[in-house]
């Protein structure tokens, strides 16, 4: 508008108009309401509608009353509110009386956020546990502060047309309820009751007829009883099934672990309150308000050296070997009720709660899907009738020097976007292979997917997929731009390149990414390099080694490979992965250090399996240089006696972490890890004048404590310092050669809490400014974003092909 017409606008009353839009999480958490009662307050008239692009608002009155509504109108907003931005633009007057809510409109740009599934309000469950009220136990209660969004929303705007509760018409009184500005449950689109749905059932196998069966009484009820006498109980969430047994029956325990294919992977459990973790594990300020926060994750807790009498029963095949317990609080009334209300007959105090899948494949999300994939499983299903829109796993979260870590960024926190401090072209990066999770983003804003699993079967591309499609239609996004890992075998590599199209496809390089996420989560620009620590278990090298052991000064242009972990053979493959003893009897090849047959390591070693790896590695027949962290601390655990077959992810990793948890790092000297000259000693130089970690000696001594009878907790706790030194030395280098004082740690071996606080301490009492994930996970499910940012910054050089093998140039 010109000055002229802005003046005109204000009128001879005095009265002024103004068009509002707030952009953000504003749909689908009370924020209309929000604003009708601000206009009242302020004695406005005008309108408040949904749009694709946020919430609109027309309000006119007197000139400060419109400024006030401007002003407070984001400083203000709902508890599950996040504003980003707040924009105005002035109207001619339109002698316009009274304030109402509108309809939506679907017309426009699609750029509004949607909020994750939040857990459920106090006042939800005050009314879930009393007697008087009309939603008592009530599986799905909700209002416009709690329950499902992500998963249930199929389109924008939020209404509930747009969302899976579409098929379930409102009663009267909920209608009423619904239409009512003043009511906590206005527009809260998954409103229900008793009356109108959604509605739980329990399905047990039918004892003489084939398919299932539904007992009667109160399906919750049942499904408690169950529980309580040992079964395994197959039960639908918000993103998907669960399975769930009493975790203080040994004999339960084992049988789902079994059924599951579990290996010795621990299992993460419910608990009704933290009073009933306490005995069982440490709980410190910031770990009691993530177990009771709006998102609910799971909390991995470090546990008691001895539970305290009178605690909870918790059976030992939970988390076997685990320094921690992965512990949650109900996050839906229908877990509040499987836990028990106050009064309800007394049921487990714990029970496991695990994916309801097979190991490795997606997350089950529908009724037929269940009664197929899990029949093998679950003796019984507590269903329901509401679709999952998208799957959404459990989030996953530890805490490290007194902040929050990542594993698992999922339910809770998706689909909430990070602000990205250098803008992005329109582009998908669509991460690793393990542990996937895809990242979408234009301009200054990112969204990663919740977490989507190991990309190894057909059911969990077809996942990839599904999820793919929901958050572009949520965010409006259309990807000009595939990122994928320079990996040549990676699944998510080939579903880029069979789905690019037109588009271009650019390939970064796994490490790189790695850095590059934790200085995109920070806020950097990449105006200046950083060294970059990327320890994790498996990358694809420039090289064509397997990398993970990197040190790297890098920014979003490009790194440079300041130093690594010195090579070795990985014979094998996944067969060293799944047996550390491989790796150690490689790792003590490489130093040359003799394969002794009082060596934990290897006696593990079958004898007809020694002989052939020995002739394995002399002739060099399937083995792979590797510079991996990952594998190291493989081979340290098994050298040590900790663990020689791994069962899941990192087993050996997390085991020998316990063992130095146990002892308490700080009485234990490090072990020698010199850093040389590339080409030293033998050790390779890939990198024209790389620093190389050269574990030898570390090894060696680990030996020499093995035969002096040093407990096993005491070598793992000066591994780690070792470790820790190393990086310390390692940075000091890079400060005096190259005058780097920030520093950034990513890669999966970083969830390691015992490492990762002797680096931060270490390095900050160097002086060195300490970067690390809080936002996104430090291993592969972070990968997605810094794939992006290297990708598709705007101000990024075009794609072009990769460079040739050794280069560490982009």
């Amino acid at each position: 508008m010109s000055k002229a017409e802005v003046a005109g606008a204000v009128g001879t009353s005095g009265a002024e108009r103004s068009r509002v839009l707030v952009r953000g999480v504003v749909q689908g958490v009370g924020f209309r309401p929000y604003v009708y009662a601000l206009a009242g307050r302020l004695g406005l008239s005008g309108y408040v509608t949904n749009t694709g692009e946020g919430v609109v608002a027309e309000v006119e009155g007197a000139g400060e009353a419109v400024a006030a509504f401007r002003e407070r109108i984001g400083a203000e907003a709902p508890p599950l509110a996040v504003v980003e931005s707040v924009t105005h633009q002035p109207l001619p007057p339109a002698g316009s009386s009274g304030f109402r809510i509108v309809a939506s409109r679907t017309d426009g740009a699609r750029r509004t956020l949607v909020a994750p599934d939040t857990a459920t309000c106090e006042a939800c469950l005050r009314e879930l546990a009393d007697p008087a009220d009309r939603r008592y136990r009530h599986p799905f209660l909700t209002c416009t502060d709690c329950g499902p969004r992500f998963t249930i929303v199929t389109g924008l705007p939020y209404d509930r047309a747009n969302t899976t509760m579409a098929r379930f018409p409102m009663c009267e009184r909920c209608r009423r309820e619904y239409d009512d500005p003043a009511d906590r449950r206005f527009h809260a689109q998954p409103v229900a009751c008793h009356d109108c749905g959604p509605r739980a059932r329990l399905l047990v196998p039918a004892a003489q007829e084939p398919g299932r069966r539904e007992p009667s009484g109160e399906p919750v009820t049942r499904a408690r009883e169950l529980l309580a006498g040992g079964a395994v109980v197959a039960v639908k969430g918000l993103g998907g099934y669960h399975l769930a047994c009493d975790a203080g029956n040994e004999d339960a325990v084992r049988l789902l672990r079994r059924r599951k294919q579990r290996g010795d992977k621990p299992f993460a459990v419910l608990a009704r309150e933290v009073a009933d973790i306490e005995p069982l594990a440490v709980v410190g300020p910031a770990e009691r308000a993530l177990l009771t926060g709006s998102r609910r994750p799971i909390v991995l807790l470090r546990r008691r050296a001895q539970a305290v009498h009178g605690g909870p029963a918790l059976a030992g095949a939970v988390a076997p070997g685990s320094p921690d317990l992965g512990v949650m609080l109900p996050y839906t009334p229908l877990h509040h009720l499987l836990m028990g209300l106050p009064g309800d007959p007394p049921g487990p105090r714990l029970l496991v709660l695990t994916s309801g899948n097979l190991g490795g494949e997606p997350i089950v999300t529908s009724e037929a899907e269940a009664l197929e994939r899990l029949a093998q499983l679950a003796d019984a299903f507590l269903t329901h009738d509401r679709p999952i829109q998208v799957p959404c796993d459990d989030s996953v979260v530890r805490v490290c020097a007194g902040e929050e870590l990542p594993v698992r960024r999922s339910r809770g926190y998706a689909p909430l976007p990070l602000t990205l401090p250098v803008p992005v072209r329109p582009a998908l990066a669509v991460g690793g292979d393990l542990k996937n999770v895809f990242c979408l983003g234009e301009g200054r804003q990112v969204w990663l997917s919740a977490h989507i699993g190991d990309m190894d079967d057909l059911a969990t591309l077809r996942a990839f997929e599904r999820a793919e499609e929901q958050l572009e239609g949520i965010t409006g996004v259309t990807p000009g731009l595939l990122v994928a890992d320079r990996h040549p075998g990676y699944r998510s590599a080939r579903w880029a390149e069979r789905n690019a199209g037109g588009r271009t496809l650019r390939r970064v390089q796994h490490h790189h990414a790695h850095i590059a996420s934790v200085l995109a989560e920070n806020g950097l620009d990449g105006s200046r390099a950083v060294l970059g620590v990327a320890f994790d278990g498996t990358g694809y090298g420039d090289d064509g080694a397997v990398w993970g052991g990197e040190f790297l000064l890098a920014d979003y242009d490009g790194f440079t490979r300041f130093a690594h972990l010195r090579y070795a053979p990985l014979a094998g493959g996944d067969a060293a992965v799944r047996r550390p003893y491989r790796t150690a009897l490689a790792r003590l090849w490489a130093a040359g250090l003799r394969w002794d047959a009082d060596l934990p390591c290897v006696a593990a070693c079958p004898d007809a399996e020694l002989r052939v790896l020995e002739r394995q590695l002399e002739r060099g027949v399937g083995c792979v240089p590797t510079s991996s962290m990952g594998r190291l601390f493989d081979a340290v655990s098994s050298l040590a006696g900790v663990c020689h077959r791994a069962g899941y992810e990192a087993q050996a990793a997390i085991e020998l972490e316990a063992a130095a948890a146990l002892c308490g790092q700080r009485e234990a000297a490090g072990y020698d890890f010199p850093l040389r000259a590339g080409g030293e000693d033998g050790a390779e130089g890939a990198d024209g004048g790389a620093l190389v970690a050269d574990p030898g000696p570390l090894l060696a001594a680990v030996v020499d404590d093995l035969r002096a009878d040093v407990p096993r907790a005491v070598i793992a706790a000066r591994f780690h310092t070792a470790v820790a030194a190393l990086v310390r030395r390692t940075c000091a280098a890079a400060r005096e050669q190259y005058g780097v004082g920030t520093v950034a740690l990513s890669g999966g071996v970083f969830a390691n809490a015992v490492l990762s606080e002797l680096c931060l301490s270490g390095l900050r009492a160097d002086g060195f400014t300490v970067l690390r994930h809080r936002l996104v996970p430090p291993g592969d499910g972070g990968l997605a974003l810094g794939q992006l940012v290297v990708a598709a910054r705007e101000t990024a050089p075009l794609p072009g092909p990769p460079p040739p093998a050794g280069s560490a140039a982009h």
